[in-house]
């Protein structure tokens, strides 16, 4: 058996999960201004857009692209701007037991 297939396979995989990975994170402000702009998400991207880009930019639309042309230059007029450069991770909480 030719080891053809398993190799497209593997290439397929690997493309599908470099594309999982956006270059650049824009987030507009209800009035359409440019807030944030950056290679790094300002929220936590393992949780629901919903759920925490209303606790960063409320009423704002986060935007992302593979493409990172303009993106070099980083803006962050965000509110909360702690959140978004540094890692965008609550700390955990303690227990309560």
């Amino acid at each position: 058996m030719s080891a053809f297939p398993y190799a497209a396979v593997a290439l397929v995989t690997a493309l599908a999960s470099q594309s999982a990975a956006a270059a650049c994170y824009l987030v507009y402000a209800p009035n359409q201004e440019i807030v944030y702009r950056a290679s790094v998400p300002p929220v936590d991207m393992s949780r629901d857009i919903h759920e925490t880009l209303p606790q960063v930019a409320p009423g704002a639309t986060l935007v992302f692209s593979l493409n990172d042309q303009g993106c070099e230059l980083t803006i962050n007029k965000l509110p909360l701007a702690s959140t978004a450069v540094g890692g965008g991770m609550r700390p955990a909480r303690a227990d309560r037991g």
